[in-house]
């Protein structure tokens, strides 16, 4: 079994943008607002299954999201966003502070100007932060990590946002 886990460990993301497999239908798999994944109603508990997956999502023009081979393409239902960044951390590169978040899958992305945050509102009015992982993929920044954001915010030339990166990166207005 062990043998097993390190075979479908996550390499990183495939090529997903250069697959165009045709529709093979819909998979019963269903990611909730939390990032849990649920397969025919029942939670998937194996992080490295879901981190294999994540790694196969593609999101098409028609706004759906899909698992993607080279030869086949299952549609999967997302309740929010497909990803959610649960971890935060602060590096020091050269006297810049870079903002690193971490997803609930593993992946790791850095706040920039060209990846900033994304403010927008939920459907109760509440904030809604997202950060773009990949290929048009987002995710949602959860509560603890928006509020340590928030600690780090301040105004800049009449905007809002956080120093990263070397630069200062507003918080974008998301429809």
């Amino acid at each position: 079994m062990q043998n097993l886990e390190r075979a479908i460990e996550p390499r990183g993301p495939a090529p997903v943008s250069d697959w165009d497999p045709p529709f093979c239908g819909d998979m019963n798999i269903f990611i909730r607002r939390d990032g849990s994944w649920l397969h025919e109603g029942t939670l998937i508990r194996r992080k490295n299954l879901v981190q294999l997956f994540s790694t196969i999502m593609k999101l098409e023009n028609d706004g759906q999201y899909y698992l993607v081979s080279p030869i086949e393409k299952l549609r999967i239902q997302v309740e929010d966003c497909p990803f959610v960044v649960n971890q935060m951390n602060i590096k020091t590169k050269e006297d810049n502070q870079i903002v690193v978040m971490t997803t609930n899958v593993g992946e790791v992305v850095e706040i920039s100007k060209e990846r900033p945050i994304k403010m927008g509102k939920s459907e109760l009015g509440a904030p809604h932060p997202v950060v773009h992982i990949r290929d048009g993929l987002v995710a949602l920044v959860n509560r603890a990590v928006f509020y340590r954001l928030m600690e780090l915010a301040e105004s800049f030339s009449g905007e809002i946002g956080i120093w990263s990166s070397g630069d200062f990166v507003s918080f974008e207005q998301s429809e």
